[in-house]
């Protein structure tokens, strides 16, 4: 993740106990006791302690662990459905664990929606009506609300459905209402609690893939909540990994799978196709010699003779990739004495993007085998991935 990107969210220190001692409860953690020790003790429930991260603007962050990992306390805290015990939620400047019952309010209305695993759909209200309901409850005009649900009913993929009603939908369309109904809401985080966890295995994969399509194109920061390893993996930016309501990793899929913090999260990782994961970066090596537009032939292949190439990427003088040189190329272009490589380039080979996945790389080689680009999103050369480190990759995933 780029630090340089904007902090939504902070979350420092936060912890919470269920329980009418919680500072009792805390002190007892603080000196090294258990949750079960806790417990116990002092009748206490340690749903969280010292839980800290960010949250980016514009980022996927899934908050993943099992039964009783604390994830689903996390999304209440955040939003201040339960009071933290301890700590700071911080949006956009304002800590959400200090501000007044009103202040509370507004911080809600404008920067919360939530989509819920239950689906939480009025039955008795059109399709169109659900999804303007949030709108209605903050007295937007009815024309106003009509047009934005509308809207957000086409993002979804609901258009023509507005005057179903939930009971003649699936479970995947009924979902896609409660998303809808989140994004015509247009509050800056989108919280999703467990929203896939209803639907069938198929159905699921399908509103995985569109909610990621749907980031991608609207970039809204948004945090899910889920139990699914798997799920984290296809639709997270980054992942927080929790176990007994603390912090065991944070990280992205690649990070996760790569460098597993400790046991626990090697064993959680267990059995996953590691290969359908791990991307372009993983194989990517750096590019030790490029050719710039402007050089001559003679120069390209003196820069190919030092390195051992018989190709050559070629970039501007801001590490855009403009094309390929070869060898063979270049020395018919010595010959005919000209001034600039710029008109023997090709195009003929493959770039990617870094998050590229591994498994795709492979039939990507051609029987020429030039080394895979790696590019940003501006085009800029950032390495390059060659067969064998991609079978070297492929083998250690199989290996785990």
């Amino acid at each position: 993740m780029d630090e340089t990107r904007n902090v939504k969210i902070q979350v420092r220190g936060l912890s919470k106990v269920f329980g009418k001692q919680p500072k009792k409860a805390l002190e007892l953690r603080h000196q090294g006791a258990k949750r079960s020790e806790i417990l116990e003790k002092t009748g206490q429930t340690l749903g969280l302690y010292d839980i800290n991260f960010d949250v980016y603007e514009g980022e996927l962050l899934v908050i993943m662990g099992l039964s009783g990992s604390g994830k689903s306390t996390l999304i209440r805290c955040l939003n201040r459905l339960i009071d933290a015990s301890e700590g700071e939620i911080i949006i956009d400047g304002e800590n959400i664990p200090t501000l007044g019952e009103k202040a509370l309010l507004e911080c809600r209305r404008r920067h919360f929606s939530m989509v819920f695993q239950n689906f939480a759909l009025f039955p008795h209200r059109t399709v169109q009506q659900n999804a303007e309901f949030g709108l209605e409850i903050r007295g937007v005009g009815k024309t106003e609300r009509y047009d934005i649900a509308r809207s957000s009913l086409k993002q979804v993929g609901l258009d023509g459905w507005e005057d179903a009603y939930p009971n003649q939908l699936s479970g995947g369309m009924q979902q896609r209402v409660g998303l809808a109904r989140a994004l015509a809401n247009d509050a800056s985080v989108l919280l999703m609690d467990e929203a896939f966890s209803a639907l069938d295995p198929l159905i699921r994969k399908e509103m995985q893939e569109e909610l990621i399509q749907l980031q991608n194109k609207m970039r809204k920061t948004t945090v899910f909540i889920t139990h699914d390893l798997d799920e984290a993996l296809n639709i997270g930016d980054r992942i927080v990994l929790l176990k007994d309501g603390e912090v065991v990793q944070i990280g992205t899929p690649e990070e996760i799978l790569t460098r597993p913090a400790d046991d626990y999260v090697r064993r959680f990782i267990e059995g996953v196709d590691r290969s359908r994961i791990l991307t372009a970066e993983s194989a990517m090596r750096p590019v030790h010699a490029t050719a710039r537009s402007g050089d001559g032939p003679r120069t390209a292949l003196r820069k190919m003779r030092e390195h051992g190439l018989d190709s050559i990427y070629v970039t501007d003088r801001d590490r855009k990739l403009l094309g390929l040189l070869e060898a063979d190329t270049a020395s018919k272009a010595a010959e005919n004495n000209a001034d600039s490589i710029s008109d023997y380039l090709i195009q003929d080979f493959r770039s990617v993007r870094s998050e590229e996945p591994m498994h795709n790389l492979f039939a990507m080689f051609s029987d020429r085998s030039f080394p895979i680009a790696v590019v940003d999103e501006e085009n800029h050369l950032l390495g390059v991935v060659v067969k064998g480190a991609v079978l070297d990759e492929l083998a250690r995933a199989g290996e785990q």
